[in-house]
């Protein structure tokens, strides 16, 4: 049995856990402000709130109901667009209608529970940060413009929130309802569920590339959550390295003030994946077995000469290069019942270099067409050790082997990187698909192979030297 709260009510659901959450909310509690979309997280129509208790109070965050499961939900409150309704409308509701931000109205009920996460948060509300917060909701009719005014709007309202107390401050403003006062304590009282024990059950921690791929057959599988697993969470750093749990999330990593210290534009490039709604959701481990030839936080993690430790059912691990462990496409160096359980890569020192770059048909909320990151270790002029990585020009998210170990012993300068890109195209596969010709791809990592370099050092690169 399920149980969580849903608005102001304790429901106990015997929905396999298989089943995400949408179907719920719609089918069995009838509550139809939540729509059906995409079914792919992309359109933001179902986005609700999820609200989880972290110690001595509840955080929340926005999530797409089309990519929860029911066993991440358990223990939980999900609050949908009805359960955001008060005698009057609230001051995010007034801001759509003033704004002139709805017409046909079916993606405007995610937009409010969108931008309504914002009273919720502890940050400091920003007309930015309340833009951000809607970059996974889309809107086919009324153009963004009037949208962003409702968005401002509510920042400029929220200017004075209490961030020690957002909820207590978001009550007594109106801005919520009454019931979400009560809510942590009711979240005390729900047992914690015990993890199926099937052995044939899927393991699932965000779901976002799952439900996309097997979304009818996931629904009747037994499904085994490790999204709530706490021993698979946490950012801790020792012994000159980074230590992250396999179940963080993009979000965990973008809201880590110690990683953003030594990743100056870490949120530059995290902002670069997806959407909100799911930075929220999808794990890191997650997008590394997804083996996806442009996973994004893969690219990343495999120029940053990461280790990951695989776990089995029989509590067995083993240690493996990241790079190691994509054999071919969709093939894994891992058996079915190991799961990545931590990933660590050593911290980067003052001579370290480390820069992301993605070219998508549009800036958020895509796959890539091709993306690329570098860690550069400097020894003055000389670039100690390399490591880079390419994703959509291979079956593979790709470790560049050879251009690595050609820029390692090289002075940094012109000259070599255009020697390396020779070496370069001499180790990429590109092919024609949707996202490009395999001619324009390789040309899109050229560019971002400059890219790398004018950003990394400005002083002593640009576009016109490396392209003569």
């Amino acid at each position: 049995m399920i149980r969580f709260i849903l608005n102001d009510t304790l429901v106990e659901s015997d929905a396999t856990a298989g089943t995400v959450l949408l179907d719920v909310i719609r089918y069995q509690q009838q509550l139809k402000g939540t729509k059906i979309g995409c079914r792919e997280g992309d359109c933001g129509a179902c986005t609700v709130l999820v609200g989880e208790l972290n110690q001595d109070r509840v955080e929340y965050k926005s999530m797409t109901s089309c990519l929860l499961a029911m066993a991440t939900v358990h223990g939980k409150h999900i609050a949908t667009v009805e359960g955001l309704n008060m005698d009057k409308l609230s001051p995010v509701q007034q801001a759509m209608v003033d704004a002139s931000g709805t017409q046909c109205g079916f993606c405007t009920p995610g937009f409010v529970v969108s931008l309504s996460g914002c009273c919720l948060s502890r940050e400091k509300v920003t007309e930015d940060l309340a833009v951000r917060a809607i970059d996974g909701n889309i809107c086919r009719c009324t153009g963004y413009k009037s949208i962003e005014r409702a968005a401002s709007d509510v920042a400029q309202q929220l200017a004075q929130k209490d961030t020690t107390d957002p909820i207590g401050w978001s009550v007594k403003n109106g801005f919520l309802p009454a019931h979400f006062i009560g809510i942590q304590e009711r979240l005390r009282s729900i047992t914690k569920q015990e993890m199926a024990n099937d052995p044939t059950a899927v393991t699932v921690a965000g779901g976002t590339d799952l439900y996309v791929q097997k979304h009818d057959s996931m629904h009747h599988n037994p499904v085994r959550s490790v999204a709530n697993d706490t021993a698979l969470k946490g950012t801790r750093f020792e012994h000159g390295e980074c230590i992250i749990g396999g179940a963080c999330t993009a979000a965990d990593l973008l809201n880590s003030a110690e990683l953003n210290t030594h990743f100056p534009k870490l949120e530059q490039h995290l902002l670069l994946v997806s959407s909100t709604p799911i930075r929220n959701m999808g794990t890191i481990a997650g997008n590394f077995v997804n083996a996806s030839p442009i996973g994004d936080l893969t690219a990343m993690f495999i120029a940053l000469d990461s280790t990951i430790i695989l776990r089995n059912t029989e509590g067995g691990t083993r240690e493996l290069k990241l790079k190691d462990l994509y054999k071919g496409y969709k093939q894994l160096d891992k058996s079915a019942d190991e799961i990545v359980t931590t990933i660590r890569f050593p911290l980067p020192n003052t001579g370290t270099h480390f820069h992301f770059e993605k070219v998508s048909k549009r800036t958020y909320l895509d796959i890539a067409s091709v993306n690329t990151a570098i860690r550069l270790e400097m020894d003055g002029d000389t670039i100690r050790e390399a490591h880079m990585s390419a994703g959509g020009v291979a079956p593979i998210p790709k470790y560049l082997a050879n251009t690595s170990a050609f820029l390692t012993g090289k002075p940094a300068n012109k000259d070599t990187v255009r020697a390396a890109l020779k070496v370069m195209n001499g180790e990429i596969a590109p092919i024609s698909d949707a996202r490009g010709t395999a001619d324009y791809k390789r040309l899109l990592l050229r560019q971002l192979f400059f890219t790398h370099f004018m950003e990394l050092f400005p002083e002593r690169f640009t576009l016109n030297e490396l392209v003569q």
